[in-house]
C-alpha cells in the first residue's frame, strides 16, 4: 500500500504544481498544501500504532459524554502492522430499518450525532475524520442501548485554539444570521485580503445562506451550500485553509448520516445551543475562571517575586539612560579597558626593568675596562 500511495501522491503533486503555475485561481486554492495534508494523513493511516493512539485519545476525550463508545486498544499485542482491540458489538448505522425495529429513537440518534461532532471539533479540536457509515455502528446492548460505536481511527483531524475560535464564531454568526460578523471574521482571520469590502462580502454570504434556514435537513444540501460558498470565495479571493479540508469532508459525512437518520432534523437549532454554550465557556465568565485555574501554578510561582520585580522595574525607570543592556555593554567596555591598562603597565614594567638591567651592565663593563 505504501508504494501505491507514493505513486498516486506523486501524480497529485505534479498536478498541484502545474495548477499553481497556470492558474491564479489555482494558487489561491493552495493545491500543494492540500496534497501535503492528504499525504500526511494517508501515511499516518499506514501506521497502526498511530491509529491506536488516536483511538485512545478519542476514548479519553469522550469518556464523560456517554454518547459514544470507542474500543479499548490492547497495546501488548499491537505493533505498527498489527492492531488488536476490544471487540465491539453493534448494528451498522446504514441499517436504518433494523435500528427502528429494535426501538432506537432515530431523532435522538441524529441529535446525539451532531453533539458528538461539535464536541470533538470545538471542545477538543481532535475529531474522527473518517465518519462514513462503514465506521459507525449503534449499540443494542441493554446497558448501552442507542449509543454510537466508532471504529477506524486512522484519520483524525486537529484544530488549534485559533482555528476553533474562528470556526465557532463563524458557525454561531451563521446560525444567528449575522452575516456582517461572518464577513468581518473572514477579514480578521486573514482568509480574505485585508482590503475586502465587508458590506459586499456580507451580501454575498447572505445570498448563499439565507435560502437554507428554517428548513429540515432533507431540504438542505451542505454540498450545495459549500459549492455556492466556493464560488463566492473565488470572487473575493478567499484562501483555502488546508487544515480545514478534513473538517469539510467530515461535515459532508455528517450531513449524509443525519439525512438517513432523521430527515426532519433542524441542524441549525440543534447546533446553536451547543455553540452558544461553548462560546460562553471560551470567552465568558466561565472562561475567565478556567483561565485563572490553569494559570494558578504560574501565579503561585510569580507572586512571591512581585516585590523584587516591582523594585527592579522602579529602579529601571529611575535610570532610563542606563537600561540593562546598556549597563552590560558598559561593563564589557570597562573590562576591555582594564585589560588594555594591564597590558600597558606590564609593558612599562618590562621596559623599566630592561633599562635598569642595561644600565647596570654598562656600568659593570666600564668598571672592568678601567680596572681590568
Amino acid at each position: 500500500m505504501a508504494e501505491v500511495l507514493e505513486a498516486d501522491l506523486g501524480l497529485l503533486r505534479i498536478g498541484a504544481r502545474w495548477l499553481e503555475r497556470i492558474s491564479a485561481d489555482g494558487r489561491r486554492l493552495r493545491p500543494r498544501e492540500v496534497v501535503a495534508e492528504f499525504d500526511k494523513y494517508l501515511h499516518d493511516e499506514l501506521d497502526l500504532l498511530r491509529e491506536a493512539a488516536n483511538s485512545t485519545q478519542l476514548r479519553r476525550n469522550m469518556g464523560g459524554l456517554e454518547l459514544l463508545m470507542i474500543p479499548e486498544m490492547l497495546w501488548e499485542f499491537s505493533s505498527a502492522e498489527v492492531l488488536v482491540m476490544e471487540r465491539m458489538h453493534g448494528v451498522p448505522i446504514s441499517q436504518i430499518e433494523r435500528l427502528r425495529e429494535a426501538g432506537v429513537d432515530m431523532g435522538k440518534l441524529a441529535r446525539d450525532g451532531v453533539t458528538i461532532f461539535f464536541t470533538q471539533v470545538f471542545r477538543d479540536g481532535f475529531f474522527h475524520a473518517d465518519m462514513h457509515p462503514g465506521n459507525i455502528q449503534v449499540s443494542l446492548a441493554q446497558a448501552t442501548f442507542g449509543r454510537y460505536i466508532a471504529l477506524d481511527f486512522g484519520i483524525v483531524g486537529t484544530l488549534d485554539a485559533r482555528d476553533k475560535e474562528y470556526l465557532a464564531q463563524n458557525f454561531l454568526a451563521f446560525f444567528r444570521r449575522d452575516y456582517r460578523r461572518v464577513a468581518e471574521l473572514h477579514v480578521e482571520s486573514g482568509w480574505v485580503p485585508p482590503d475586502t469590502r465587508v458590506d459586499e462580502l456580507e451580501g454575498a454570504v447572505r445570498t448563499v445562506c439565507e435560502p437554507h434556514f428554517d428548513r429540515p435537513l432533507k431540504d438542505i444540501s451542505l454540498g450545495q451550500v459549500l459549492m455556492r460558498l466556493f464560488q463566492t470565495s473565488r470572487r473575493f479571493n478567499v484562501e483555502i485553509q488546508p487544515q480545514l479540508v478534513l473538517l469539510q469532508k467530515t461535515l459532508l459525512n455528517i450531513e449524509g448520516l443525519g439525512r438517513q437518520l432523521d430527515p426532519e432534523l433542524d441542524l441549525w437549532k440543534t447546533a446553536k445551543p451547543f455553540l452558544e454554550r461553548w462560546m460562553n465557556e471560551q470567552i465568558g465568565w466561565r472562561a475567565l475562571i478556567n483561565t485563572f485555574k490553569d494559570e494558578a501554578p504560574h501565579y503561585a510561582h510569580m507572586i512571591p517575586q512581585l516585590p523584587r520585580l516591582l523594585h527592579d522595574a522602579l529602579k529601571q525607570q529611575a535610570y532610563p539612560a542606563h537600561p540593562r543592556h546598556t549597563q552590560d555593554e558598559l561593563l564589557r567596555a570597562l573590562l576591555r579597558e582594564q585589560r588594555r591598562t594591564n597590558l600597558m603597565l606590564q609593558g612599562l614594567v618590562w621596559a623599566v626593568g630592561g633599562f635598569v638591567i642595561g644600565a647596570a651592565l654598562v656600568k659593570m663593563i666600564g668598571w672592568w675596562l678601567v680596572h681590568g
